[in-house]
């Protein structure tokens, strides 16, 4: 069981999947890595190899509020791909669950339609598969459930929102100034 789900993909974008990852477990919130690939091991796009916790069937969504896309290709393309991880996706939106991706993973909420009268951000160049959606320049947007993000650089912003989100600004700032961003 885990509050947070971060799903890697083979080319996920390494810093976006583990410095999430990393604040979330810090903020002492139950944080599992989940491969979409078959296999625990998980390459990301630097050739990092990642030991995921989980397989996509062992998870249980229903314990969990956050669920994280990072970006990276081709990590994208996969995510995107993925029947279950869609379906579970477009599950928990509908019932009010929080959703995140960072960089081009965005463009995979997209078209899913989960972004439609939403503000979201993405990687440059992205940005017109961020279908219904209104694109920002912000480094992090936070609109209802949704929460988007640019890329690697964004990381540590995008994973202190999650962690304001899910245990409240004092804690975001708490550990900003732990991990010495602040």
């Amino acid at each position: 069981m885990a509050e947070a789900y971060v799903f890697l993909a083979d080319g996920f974008e390494e810093i976006e999947g583990l410095t999430v990852v990393d604040l979330l477990r810090r903020a002492g919130i139950e944080t599992q890595m989940v491969s979409v690939m078959g296999s625990r091991t998980v390459t990301g796009s630097h050739g990092i190899e990642v030991r995921a916790d989980l397989l996509f069937q062992e998870v249980d969504a229903a314990s969990a509020t956050l669920f994280v896309l990072p970006g990276g290709m081709p990590g994208t393309r996969h995510l995107a791909a993925h029947e279950g991880l869609a379906k579970l996706l477009k599950e928990q939106d509908a019932a009010g669950k929080k959703i995140a991706a960072i960089c081009a993973a965005p463009s995979v909420l997209g078209g899913l339609g989960l972004l439609e009268g939403k503000k979201a951000v993405c990687y440059p160049g992205f940005e017109g598969q961020l279908s219904g959606a209104t694109v920002t320049e912000n480094p992090v947007e936070v609109c209802g459930n949704v929460t988007t993000s640019r890329g690697m650089g964004t990381a540590i912003p995008f994973g202190l929102s999650l962690v304001a989100q899910m245990r409240g600004e004092s804690s975001a700032k708490e550990l900003s100034r732990a991990i010495i961003f602040a």
